[in-house]
């Protein structure tokens, strides 16, 4: 079983917030296989359900073990942020997966905003969700998304941007990378992360 973390803070205040960019990747790949996200454990809300290899990007061949479907698991911690790790970690013991086996998409300052970058394994970059995750877990070896969110022009605080809306420019923008990065995450699913990097770190995405 494979895991699919998306970082983010609960309630519908926060719903639309930059810094909910992992929430609202889960969102998309859960309505895109018909996951309900409606049970909860270890203070997460979840999902259990089967991903089809085909809505994985297709390459020339598939692996020599690759397999038609995927049995994955869609979790949003309802720690807020900063204590992430306590409730993945908690999932993680409980369905028997292990770090490697488990993604997390988060929105990252320091990447322009509309970027894409996949890492294998790596450290938090100050980010205080993946400090939780890397601490509870005992390792950073686990794959990642980072969404570029960019930072804020002066006199504004990274805390006070990151929990602003997207504006409706980002919006334009940010809609398609939602489901650009649930490609992502289905491609790992099925090819791994190296697969995945060589097709989806990006530069930053424009409006057409």
């Amino acid at each position: 079983m494979k895991m699919i973390v998306g970082l983010g803070n609960p309630g519908p205040q926060y719903a639309r917030n930059r810094h909910n960019i992992g929430f609202q990747v889960a969102d998309v790949l859960a309505r895109r296989h018909g996951i309900s996200l409606s049970r909860s454990k270890y203070n997460a809300l979840y999902g259990l359900g089967t991903i089809p290899h085909s809505r994985a990007v297709e390459y020339t061949r598939l692996p020599e073990k690759g397999s038609s479907s995927q049995k994955a698991l869609i979790v949003r911690p309802l720690t807020f942020m900063n204590l992430s790790g306590n409730a993945v970690a908690q999932m993680a013991k409980y369905f028997r997966v292990e770090p490697q086996d488990i993604f997390v998409v988060y929105d990252e300052l320091d990447l322009p905003s509309g970027r894409l970058r996949l890492r294998p394994f790596g450290g938090s970059g100050g980010h205080n969700g993946m400090k939780s995750l890397i601490r509870m877990l005992g390792t950073d070896r686990f794959p990642r998304a980072r969404v570029g969110i960019g930072r804020p022009d002066s006199p504004m605080s990274p805390a006070d941007y990151v929990l602003q809306n997207f504006s409706a420019d980002e919006e334009v923008i940010f809609e398609s990378l939602r489901h650009r990065i649930a490609d992502a995450v289905e491609t790992w699913l099925f090819y791994g992360i190296d697969l995945a990097m060589n097709r989806y770190n990006s530069t930053p995405a424009t409006a057409e």
